[in-house]
């Protein structure tokens, strides 16, 4: 979830909680990975090459391009119930696959999965928290997200635009393009677009951000 993570700056500093980083692998799979990876890259690419294909299958946009280039897309499902399901898509901002995550509810296994050959130490964690999306000028989307301390934890578990209004995040309701949960998980990323530093890698260097946010500090 490398895209969504250097989005959540203001979701972790709202209460959501930081990502709780795996020990630190090569980038490069290991050859009992590699199988997982090449199935994963030619089985997305075939399905997901464009934004418009991402969209037809259930998934949305809500993040901006982050400091690695990506534009995060989920289907809102969060349980991955194989290499055929990501929870979540990247695309650039020109609309090309860059990678996905895949995603187990830490509320379904209380340690690091062990699934599809992937060494378990790949899994981070996310904790719950919640994204929006409100109108931005000139009919665009701005995106966001916050946590239980800014919503309260009934309404983060369930938060709805009235929420976002109720919290001051949005003026109106009708402000409001979308709002959803996003609860705690294990997430496991994946480069599809060729990575010389490896398809488990933070960064790509074959991609470059076009509009990196301003900070990624958390």
């Amino acid at each position: 979830m490398k895209p969504l993570l250097l989005s959540l700056v203001a979701a972790f500093a709202a209460g959501a909680g930081p990502a709780f980083a795996a020990d630190t692998l090569s980038g490069h799979p290991t050859a009992a990975e590699a199988p997982l990876v090449a199935k994963v890259s030619a089985d997305l690419q075939a399905r997901f090459a464009t934004v418009a294909a991402a969209t037809r299958a259930g998934y949305v946009r809500f993040t901006d391009e982050d400091d690695t280039g990506a534009i995060s897309y989920a289907d809102l499902e969060w349980t991955s119930k194989d290499p055929m399901h990501p929870s979540q898509l990247w695309y650039d901002v020109n609309g090309r696959l860059l990678g996905a995550d895949f995603s187990v509810l830490q509320a379904d296994s209380p340690t690091a999965p062990s699934l599809w050959g992937v060494d378990p130490k790949r899994w981070i964690t996310f904790n719950a928290h919640v994204h929006y999306g409100l109108i931005g000028p000139n009919h665009t989307t701005i995106y966001g997200g916050t946590g239980a301390r800014k919503l309260g934890e009934a309404a983060a578990a369930h938060p709805t635009a009235s929420d976002l209004v109720a919290a001051g995040i949005a003026k109106s309701t009708s402000d409001v393009r979308f709002v959803f949960a996003f609860p705690a998980i294990w997430d496991l990323e994946v480069w599809v677009l060729p990575n010389p530093n490896g398809a488990f890698a933070q960064k790509n260097p074959n991609v470059v951000p076009v509009h990196p946010p301003k900070s990624s500090s958390m």
